[in-house]
């Protein structure tokens, strides 16, 4: 029988092409890419090549065949568990791992529940590469040789690889213009450059912004206060002040969207105390306010609301940043005599809360330990809501008034499962149980909102206090679009997947008689500035973003943290243009003067948060301190 001669380097060959095929078969199976033409699918081929390449390449300065195999194997298991650890991220909050979420370690032990909802048996197919490349190890002769690798060959090896990088980089320029400078979307570095180098790309970023507190002296929010004062909103004084010196009760409704407010599912309706609260004389609905979150979800919507800031792109503020000086709404309300307090009946190390709301001027946090969680109570990660708010009520009469009282729900939650005795509602009848129970735990989400109010009725809170109510992020993904498509009767398009970013907003004034319903396009960000005017709290020299919705000068411009954003006339998803009213393609045109401007005010925000430069600020007579700051230097 004839002696196959394997060539001298074939198990580093077999090494980086099963290591490539299996990327490039996941990106298609695990990942919802949309790849629009054919140059789009050749750069999703090749752009995990270059970093394996260079990465498997370093087997080549080993001598001893030993060494190099066991280099080979520990290799390959690592990029197996970084690209499985992408998928499973994936499958839950439809984005890729940032280098910050990796060290949010103390939220690890209460993930349990949607951790086990985002890993199936059948995940052991993200490991074969490794499995096939023992196997080699073991099968081909070669294998076992060492090898000798003369300077020259490793250089042109290299050289072969900074060429396939620099090819990837090219063509992923000309599909997409300014991709590692302007993109705030993180789908589409992975799509251009691969996982393997968006992460190495992550770690120069997020390297970068904590190189920038370092080196700020303040000198940076010259530009960014001259941006902030330019597009300052005037209070409306018609409605300014109506709500000065009442308790501010502020709920963080979980996961709730406005698709299922006044709607119903399978003729049940789903939300049917909020939706008579849209029709209330003393409140004010505003369906058309879309959330802003990223990675950090609810910690994310809180740090919105109290700062009048966007979130980082690639990782939770209350995290990376809770060192920071802040200008908070809480720091405000505590210096008009407010007794500040969060509530939520959670461990106060998960998002870091107890270290950020110090940050954040807030006088005390009610956390899990201020409840009494009796058998049957718990749900995912803390009390159900009923409870939750029947003991929050209880200790709202033991504090000192005004106070100003956020409160966290829990039980409208990823995986959204619910005991058989607080279920209100059948569940849906899609292919996604996730979406399936969905309308079952917001509809106990509404039962609780009622409960809330009657509570607040009966220990003689209710009239003295203002109600804000707003939903903190999305709860269906993009991965559930198949559903979601049966159960709007529609496709989901990029236009329609920004629509459904939409979270109600609810503020409710009892004895106002001035409730409507307010049409304006608005964000979470404007809720901070919207609420402080109602409490005839001046902002006219504070470093925020957001503005007044009551106000005239008010504008229609909604920014997503990943860079889409929405306003009166168009949409802007998917890096397509679409006119709103009807949803359809419009011209680039229309939406041109928005993209460099929300890129910039995404950068504004980012740089205050990065550099820290609110240190530099003094939000009381509006003036920086850039001198002082050098002075220090």
């Amino acid at each position: 029988m004839k002696k196959t001669n394997y060539p001298k380097h074939s198990i580093l060959a077999v090494a980086i092409l099963l290591t490539w095929i299996k990327t490039y078969v996941v990106y298609h199976t695990s990942f919802d890419m949309k790849i629009e033409n054919v140059m789009q699918q050749f750069i999703l081929f090749i752009n995990p090549l270059s970093f394996l390449l260079a990465v498997y390449g370093i087997s080549l300065f080993f001598k001893s065949a030993k060494a190099r195999n066991r280099y080979l194997l520990i290799t390959s298991s690592i990029l197996a568990i970084i690209l499985y650890a992408n998928v499973a991220f994936y499958r839950f909050f439809s984005d890729f791992i940032t280098l910050p979420v990796l060290f949010q370690t103390s939220n690890f032990s209460d993930l349990g529940a949607s951790a086990a909802e985002t890993i199936y048996v059948s995940d052991v197919f993200y490991f074969i590469d490794v499995l096939l490349l023992f196997a080699a190890i073991k099968w081909l002769p070669n294998a076992k040789e060492a090898t000798i690798v003369k300077p020259a060959i490793r250089r042109a090896y290299f050289v072969i690889s900074a060429a396939v990088l620099f090819l990837n980089l090219g063509l992923a320029e000309t599909e997409r213009p300014q991709l590692l400078t302007r993109s705030f979307d993180r789908e589409l570095l992975v799509k251009n450059i691969g996982t393997y180098n968006y992460h190495i790309y992550d770690i120069y970023i997020q390297s970068k912004s904590h190189a920038q507190r370092a080196l700020a002296d303040g000198s940076e929010l010259v530009e960014v206060n001259n941006y902030v004062r330019s597009n300052q909103a005037e209070p409306n004084y018609e409605v300014f002040g109506t709500a000065e010196g009442k308790n501010v009760i502020v709920v963080s409704l979980e996961s709730l969207q406005t698709f299922v407010v006044n709607e119903e599912m399978n003729g049940q309706v789903v939300t049917p105390f909020l939706n008579s609260l849209t029709k209330d004389k003393d409140t004010y609905y505003f369906p058309n306010l879309y959330h802003q979150t990223g990675l950090g979800k609810t910690s994310d919507s809180e740090f919105i609301v109290e700062n009048g800031l966007y979130p980082l792109g690639g990782g939770a503020v209350f995290f990376t940043n809770s060192g920071n000086t802040y200008n908070s709404m809480s720091e405000k309300l505590n210096e008009k005599g407010y007794f500040t307090n969060v509530m939520h009946s959670n461990n106060k190390s998960f998002w870091n809360r107890d270290i950020m709301y110090d940050a954040l001027d807030v006088d005390k946090f009610y956390d899990v330990d201020s409840y009494e969680v009796a058998e049957g109570d718990a749900v995912n990660w803390g009390l159900k809501d009923i409870p939750f708010f029947k003991q929050s009520v209880n200790h709202m009469t033991e504090m000192q008034q005004p106070f100003y009282s956020r409160l966290i729900t829990l039980t409208n939650h990823y995986p959204f499962h619910l005991e058989k005795e607080d279920q209100f509602i059948s569940e849906y009848d899609s292919n996604s149980g996730t979406l399936n129970r969905y309308f079952q735990t917001a509809r106990y989400m509404d039962e609780s909102v009622k409960i809330l109010f009657d509570e607040l009725k009966a220990k003689g809170l209710y009239e003295d206090s203002i109600i804000v109510m707003y939903g903190d992020h999305y709860g269906i993904s993009e991965n559930h679009n198949e559903a979601m498509s049966q159960y709007l009767g529609k496709e989901i398009t990029p236009f329609e997947s920004a629509q459904l970013q939409r979270v109600p907003l609810f503020i409710h004034m009892p004895g106002s008689d001035q409730g409507e319903v307010v049409e304006e396009v608005s964000g979470q960000i404007d809720i901070r500035p919207t609420l402080l005017h109602l409490l005839g709290v001046e902002t006219s020299k504070d470093m925020q973003l957001g503005a007044d919705v009551f106000s005239k000068d008010h504008e229609e411009f909604v920014i997503f943290r990943d860079g889409r954003f929405v306003t009166d006339k168009v949409v802007y998803a998917g890096n397509v243009c679409y006119d709103k009213e009807t949803g359809e393609e419009t011209e680039a045109a229309a939406c041109a003067p928005y993209i460099e401007r929300a890129a910039e005010e995404l950068g504004y925000s980012d740089k205050i948060i990065n550099g820290d430069l609110l240190r530099f600020y003094d939000e009381k007579t509006g003036n920086l301190l850039i001198d002082q700051a050098k002075d220090k230097k």
